[in-house]
């Protein structure tokens, strides 16, 4: 589970991102598209255009880390390339999109738990 801290930022990319790119592609995205930098510490997320998987990209100091989720069921509740270049969540709400909660609204998705 990912877990950031309390000086953590974390950042969506609105829209569809080609989750195939390794560490570098991911990093020239975070300067290019969300204008910030990757190796501040924050995590960036990104989603792919079925919005059945996450990644994740954040610098621990030594290096770049990468870590993903993808869903066996359901989609992601992800923002659309117009509301900004970037998108600021706070722990709650990463915690919220992570556990399957939308956005939005307090409505939870059905990701294939058992019921």
């Amino acid at each position: 589970m990912i877990v950031p801290g309390p000086a953590t930022r974390v950042f969506l990319a609105p829209g569809a991102t080609d989750l195939r790119r390794s560490f570098d592609g991911r990093h020239g995205r975070v300067r290019s598209q969300l204008a910030a930098d990757p190796r501040s510490g924050h995590l960036f997320l990104f989603c792919n255009q079925a919005r059945n998987r996450l990644k994740g990209l954040c610098f621990a100091g030594t290096g770049l880390g990468v870590c993903a989720k993808r869903l066996a069921r359901g989609r992601f509740t992800w923002p659309e390339v117009a509301v900004g270049p970037r998108v600021r969540l706070s722990a709650a709400a990463l915690a919220r999109l992570l556990g399957g909660w939308e956005r939005t609204r307090v409505a939870r998705q059905n990701w294939g738990r058992a019921e």
